[in-house]
């Protein structure tokens, strides 16, 4: 069976940090975006050998739809 799972990867002054919402306790790093992709998809390919076959059909998504927003800190108005 052929799906999807949802990658998150933040990065920030130490490195990135990248997991997985549907997949509890699957998670990686990485110094660099590219590292820790590559560590997230070992992290996933492990995390899918734990599974039973319907474990792993409930697991994935056959469409992930995602979106980011920028949002500025600071002072709130009133």
């Amino acid at each position: 069976m052929t799906g999807k799972v949802s990658v998150v990867i933040e990065q920030d002054g130490h490195g990135c940090y990248a997991w997985c919402p549907e997949l509890k306790g699957c998670q990686s790093q990485g110094s660099t975006v590219e590292e820790a992709l590559a560590n997230i998809r070992e992290a996933i390919a492990l995390f899918f050998e734990t599974l039973t076959d319907e474990e792993r059909s409930q697991a994935l998504s056959q469409e992930i739809l995602t979106t980011a927003e920028d949002r500025q800190t600071g002072t709130r108005r009133h």
